[in-house]
């Protein structure tokens, strides 16, 4: 029993001492960790700011080009808004490139290939997560193979195409043309998001005796609104920014899309060295896009981001 007490004693100490030893070892790895965390805050601070300048620089220079005149634009700082800035750029395209058809052309291409692209892929993703048969995972690889298929591969059987069938040097036919190449990648979109859906939803929408188009508007829809701003994104660039497209399928001026017309205007003999006025352009396609951004912003971040449903 006198021995005993020593022995508790010395246990005590023993277990005091280790229990600093693991708060010490315990503080030391999180200050390691915090201190990496520290450097890699700062990596990627530096990185984000390398990457903002390489993005921000061209769009600045695009900027202030604009606003020179064009004896200006060659003796001016090409990168300070020095020797004056002026809007006669933009008062010559207004005036002498026909941007107003071409921007009214271009808005109904991107609206109409939005509303195809966004409705046609989730309604065929709803259908694929539902059915969950062999057709549905059959006719799911035949929408991704063409994503396998590049739009340059197949542009002359889309012109015999679209000439034989009477959409050649249509608007709407080349909103179909487009809308079709960019359905396969939305599809893939789709789908996955709308995996994410938990069944029990379903569940309880058919118990409430919701049929498949009601549980498509009220649940699926709504839901999908993150994923619908994505890919509403990705349709109006992909329509707003076409080039060759447009280019083989159309021929008329009244049918001419922004890509397009900013071609034949920058090559224009009278235009083709005035660089501010063929800034001022493209400035000019760039704004309605860049609105289309800020408007779904919040939604494109939850889509992009994996949006947690719950």
């Amino acid at each position: 029993m006198v021995t005993a007490a020593p022995q508790r004693v010395a246990g005590r100490h023993a277990g005091r001492a280790t229990g600093r030893q693991r708060r010490r070892a315990r503080s030391e790895a999180l200050s390691g960790i915090k201190g990496s965390s520290k450097g890699f805050r700062v990596i990627s601070f530096i990185l984000g700011t390398i990457w903002l300048v390489i993005v921000l620089g061209p769009i600045y220079y695009m900027i202030l080009a604009s606003f020179r005149s064009g004896n200006q634009y060659f003796t001016a700082n090409a990168w300070l808004p020095t020797g004056g800035l002026t809007l006669s750029s933009y008062s010559t395209m207004l005036h002498g490139s026909g941007i107003g058809t071409v921007l009214r052309n271009s808005a109904e291409l991107a609206a109409g290939t939005i509303a195809l692209v966004t409705v046609l892929s989730l309604g065929a993703a709803y259908r694929i997560v539902r059915r969950g048969s062999r057709y549905a995972a059959v006719s799911f690889r035949l929408i991704l193979f063409g994503i396998a298929v590049p739009i340059q591969a197949i542009v002359i059987p889309l012109f015999f195409i679209t000439t034989k069938i009477h959409i050649y040097d249509k608007l709407y036919g080349l909103t179909l043309v487009i809308a079709a190449s960019l359905i396969p990648v939305a599809v893939l979109l789709m789908v996955n998001y709308v995996r994410l859906i938990p069944r029990e939803l379903y569940d309880a929408m058919a118990v409430d005796g919701a049929g498949q188009w009601t549980t498509f508007t009220r649940l699926v829809f709504p839901m999908a609104r993150p994923v619908l701003a994505v890919v509403s994104i990705y349709a109006g660039l992909g329509a707003w920014n076409n080039f060759l497209l447009p280019l083989i399928l159309t021929q008329s001026n009244n049918d001419m899309v922004l890509p397009l017309g900013l071609y034949r205007f920058a090559t224009n003999s009278e235009y083709g060295i005035n660089v501010p006025v063929v800034m001022a352009f493209v400035f000019f396609t760039m704004v309605p896009i860049l609105l289309l951004y800020i408007v779904l912003r919040r939604q494109f971040v939850k889509g992009i981001g994996g949006f947690a449903i719950r």
